[in-house]
């Protein structure tokens, strides 16, 4: 059966202010009952992903509902990998800090760049390169921990 334009618009846009299972289930009911419960026509002629609605189809023929695991996806914090580095980077900076002459703030300057916390972490406390964050990211770190960078003033020629 081929459905009216205004019916596939309505359709499409339903299912994409759904997520996860909910939107799975829409999916399969929209199959089962307007494409003989075929993935492929479904596919064809709404544009959906053959494969969320199989599973909408298995889902609604079995009762059981499969769980999403977003958390797994993507890259995971490096106080995760490196459970240690926040230590090892403390004791790389604090010989190297001091606080605020005026006392106007609670952090502490450190007088060592990102890129050299980052070389002293290879060369001092035997960590891959692979397994660090970029520079940019142990600066991050150090503001977290209460840090702040000073600026290096190049010296004028």
């Amino acid at each position: 059966m081929i459905l009216s334009e205004p019916v596939k618009s309505t359709f499409k846009d339903a299912a994409k202010k759904l997520t996860g299972y909910r939107r799975r289930d829409f999916m399969a009911k929209v199959a089962e009952d307007y494409f003989n419960s075929s993935a492929r026509k479904v596919e064809t002629f709404m544009g959906w992903n053959r494969d969320s609605v199989q599973l909408g189809l298995h889902e609604r023929r079995t009762g059981l509902i499969c769980v999403d695991n977003y958390r797994a996806r993507g890259r995971h914090k490096s106080e995760i990998l490196l459970p240690n580095k926040d230590a090892d980077i403390r004791s790389l900076v604090d010989p190297d800090s001091q606080t605020d002459r005026k006392f106007q703030s609670t952090f502490l300057y450190a007088r060592i760049s990102a890129k050299a916390v980052l070389s002293a972490l290879v060369s001092q406390k035997n960590y891959n390169c692979e397994q660090l964050p970029s520079r940019q990211t142990i600066g991050t770190i150090l503001n977290r921990m209460g840090y702040r960078l000073k600026k290096h003033k190049k010296p004028s020629p």
